[in-house]
């Protein structure tokens, strides 16, 4: 039987990254079509039957009864950031197949189905929304919206989506697909330190932190950075390095906020050239959904003040926002009692982060297993996982599984 680190051994070389390091595998690049391929013949070499459905999510049964209605659904997703590491999302997959073999060695003969779904765009690294095939799923975007998001390169997702094989006409909330899911269990990367210091392999999830995304554009004047003096311009460039100084502030006064500008664009992009827009983007987190709400309106107005200030303009477009999300009570007491058995002491830890476990929340109970990161960084290269403790986190996984089955 391989092991998890085995089976992500056989995907280390998809989709490096030279430039930024670690891996860039964006929605429908390249790289991930090579993963989307890897999971079909992974599942289908285990006997299980692979399916792609309206939304893009991969769907690998294993058909216990004559109905996939109330399934139990396990998986993650194989998207990454830019320069991510190599567990985000890919661990929980192999995790499920690992746990699918482990099933199958104690002999048991699941009372109902189990998929293990893979959901495309979850980083939303590509087309700006995280969650985004989950989303769809449960019919929470607005599919002609979701047809015209871009790319850097300026691909629309509709393109995007055709080229792989999936008609953008049919993009939307799926009913057959909700019907699907009884229970949803998604395994993780832990992306922070907690388990490191609790001296734990692995944790059960609690809690899913409110977090949003937002576009901050501050248009100028474009201009010669040569012969334009300096009392002269109206530089965005100017105004959006105040901007994201301003936004670090006012998070840094509010307990339990984050606020972080992990992109922005300059337009046109010339060394030599004033700017004429800069684009950039706010990732606003809070487990008060008020609180991140009264953040981005007070980041807001400290930019229209900034720009007024410097001669330049700003307009706010929200691109997705999530609520914090309880997960189902009833399926962590569940995940406890499986887990009693072989890892007594289990703790139970929110997450910072968002996940599609979260998205599904609002069909189906869903819970989430964290396995542990020496490191306590993710999306980035440093982001690790022992050998040992990622097949931890198969057996606990497949202890839960088993139990639900």
């Amino acid at each position: 039987m391989q092991t998890v680190s085995s089976v992500l051994d056989s995907i280390s070389d998809v989709g490096r990254d030279a430039v930024r390091g670690g891996y860039s595998r964006g929605v429908y690049t390249g790289a991930e079509l090579s993963l989307r391929e890897w999971f079909s013949a992974e599942a289908g070499a285990r006997g299980l039957s692979v399916e792609t459905d309206r939304n893009g999510v991969l769907w690998a049964w294993w058909d216990a009864t004559s109905s996939r209605d109330g399934a139990l659904v396990t998986g993650s997703h194989l998207d990454s950031v830019p320069g991510g590491g190599a567990f985000d999302g890919p661990l929980g997959v192999a995790s499920a197949l690992v746990a699918v073999d482990l099933l199958r060695e104690r002999g048991l003969e699941p009372q109902r189905s189990l998929a293990v779904a893979v959901f495309p765009e979850e980083e939303g690294s590509r087309f700006g929304v995280s969650c985004l095939g989950s989303r769809l799923l449960t019919g929470t975007l607005d599919p002609d919206h979701v047809r015209s998001l871009r790319d850097v390169d300026g691909a629309t997702f509709a393109e995007a989506a055709q080229a792989a094989g999936i008609d953008p006409q049919h993009l939307g909330r799926d009913e057959e697909a909700i019907r699907h899911i009884g229970d949803f269990v998604e395994l993780h990367v832990e992306q922070g330190r907690g388990l490191i210091d609790l001296d734990s392999a692995v944790a059960i999830g609690s809690t899913m932190l409110g977090h949003g995304r937002w576009r901050l554009s501050i248009t100028g004047q474009g201009n010669h950075a040569g012969t334009t003096l300096m009392a002269d311009r109206a530089d965005p460039m100017i105004a959006a390095a105040q901007v994201v100084l301003a936004a670090r502030k006012i998070a840094a006064e509010q307990d339990g906020a984050r606020a972080t500008v992990g992109r922005l664009q300059p337009v046109p992009g010339g060394t030599n050239v004033i700017a004429s827009r800069v684009d950039l983007w706010l990732d606003v987190r809070h487990e008060e959904d008020a609180v991140t709400a009264s953040l981005i309106e007070k980041i807001h107005g400290q930019a229209q003040k900034i720009c007024a200030f410097e001669g330049c303009r700003a307009t706010l477009t929200e691109e997705s926002r999530s609520s914090t999300v309880h997960f189902d009570g009833a399926l962590q007491r569940t995940l406890g009692n499986a887990l009693g058995r072989s890892f007594p002491g289990t703790p139970t830890l929110p997450t910072g982060a968002g996940h599609d476990a979260g998205i599904l929340g609002a069909i189906a109970p869903t819970a989430m297993l964290f396995v542990r990161n020496p490191t306590g960084i993710s999306h980035s290269p440093e982001e690790f996982v022992e050998r040992d403790d990622a097949d931890a986190g198969a057996v606990a996984l497949a202890d839960v599984l088993e139990d639900l089955l």
